[in-house]
């Protein structure tokens, strides 16, 4: 039966570890950490998103800006909040909240933000630096995914890694950080796609696998080993008749997994709050290369 890598529990551990360097900086009567967030639209899990941020800041001890814009705005206008966030020395950091709507070109606007306040690291040069080992902000899931490895000592050294999914947020960058020098990292990594054929020819044979799709209990028992690791980073409401009419499910069929793998991660309560925890863990990172 599988042990749990409690990612509520190691995003706790890290926002009290952030509280502490916060109040630190405010005993030196410094100003705190500043992170913004631009909202466009009425999209309901961007928003709740969004306003998870927001608490999270208040608990760590941040100041947060969020700037909320209708979904007809301009592309123009938007790129004009950007520059205004990318010329105020006050804000450290900050994330344009996708999806964006219909209309409006995503590659233009994650390229327009500075990359040195870019703590979603979505931009190509926090992505290209990551891929040649340099220092930069990685994207906030997969960072949050290895800080979550290291911190149960889940060794990924010359293991056979499955990543499904190639998207630029998860997938992608996941690969590239497990296959970086270290541990976690230095393994050998197999990246799988909806062009893959027989996906569970791969997945059989890997110590850890990483699924990122977005398809409820895709992943099922019999497509694992004994004894894998696996990492849910999917999260999808499914509609049912209890009382909030839907519940989240994950990717992986977590019942059935459970059995055969030595480490799992729930939904929710697994990789989720590990993200936020690393957008704060950016947010510092850049005040502090300011400094």
């Amino acid at each position: 039966m599988a042990q749990i890598l409690d990612g509520l529990k190691v995003s706790k551990d890290i926002k009290s570890e952030i509280k502490l360097e916060v109040d630190k900086i405010l005993a030196q009567e410094l100003r705190a950490p500043h992170l913004a967030a631009i909202l466009v639209g009425e999209n309901g899990a961007s928003k709740a998103y969004v306003n998870s941020k927001v608490k999270d800041c208040k608990e760590v001890g941040f100041e947060s800006t969020l700037i909320r814009l209708s979904d007809t705005v301009s592309e123009s206008e938007l790129l004009d909040e950007i520059k205004l966030l990318n010329e105020n020395p006050q804000i450290d950091g900050f994330i344009v909240q996708l999806p964006l709507p219909k209309g409006i070109d995503q590659e233009l606007i994650i390229n327009a933000i500075d990359p040195k306040k870019d703590v979603d690291g979505f931009h190509p040069e926090n992505f290209g630096r990551m891929a040649l080992e340099m220092e930069a902000f990685l994207p906030a899931t997969p960072y949050g995914i290895m800080t979550l490895l290291e911190r149960y000592n889940v060794s990924t050294k010359g293991k056979n890694c499955v990543v499904i999914g190639r998207s630029r947020i998860v997938g992608r960058p996941m690969s590239i950080l497990l296959s970086s020098k270290g541990d976690p990292g230095d393994a050998t990594v197999t990246l799988v796609h909806s062009h893959t054929q027989n996906i569970e020819e791969y997945t059989r044979k890997a110590d850890l696998i990483v699924v990122a799709l977005g398809a409820p209990k895709y992943l099922k028992k019999d497509m694992v080993k004994e004894g894998v690791v696996i990492i849910d980073v999917g999260i999808t409401r499914v509609e049912d008749t209890g009382e909030r009419g839907f519940h989240l499910e994950g990717d992986v069929d977590y019942e059935g997994c459970k059995e055969k793998a030595s480490w799992i991660t729930p939904v929710p309560g697994g990789v989720g709050p590990m993200t936020r925890a690393m957008l704060m863990k950016n947010t510092l990172l850049a005040y502090k290369r300011k400094i």
